[in-house]
């Protein structure tokens, strides 16, 4: 099953496990929609998920710069050596943030929340994984 955008459960289950004022970093696993799927009625023009990821790009990584965060690692996905079958990905970011708290801030702001319809449109199937360093 897909997995896009986090529920409420999952954004809740986020801050309570991460901890709290220290560094994390953000592990992105992307697999992009041939054509990205705005809903029915959209001003959006048709484009490929690609595309769209790029419009939603534009905004994040602003947003993401403005927490204090940085894109540190962006990558082409080639093979899964130790995975299910099935689960084969585009790209991987790796994106840091000063801390949770930046990084749930970004994520709650109105411009990166109406950005995030690219993403949405743009993607077929993610991962997002809040981990620090050791």
């Amino acid at each position: 099953m897909p997995s896009l955008n986090p529920s409420p459960e999952q954004l809740a289950d986020y801050a309570a496990s991460m901890p709290s004022g220290v560094p994390i970093l953000m592990l992105n696993l992307l697999r992009y929609n041939d054509q990205a799927t705005y809903p029915a009625g959209s001003p959006h023009s048709p484009c490929s998920g690609r595309e769209a990821y790029a419009r939603y790009s534009r905004v994040a990584l602003a947003k993401v710069q403005a927490s204090g965060g940085a894109v540190e690692v962006r990558a082409k996905a080639h093979a899964a050596l130790i995975a299910p079958p099935d689960e084969q990905w585009d790209d991987l970011l790796l994106v840091s943030y000063p801390s949770k708290e930046a990084f749930l801030a970004m994520i709650g702001d109105r411009d990166y929340q109406a950005a995030a319809e690219h993403r949405s449109a743009a993607l077929a199937d993610s991962r997002l994984i809040g981990t620090t360093a050791y």
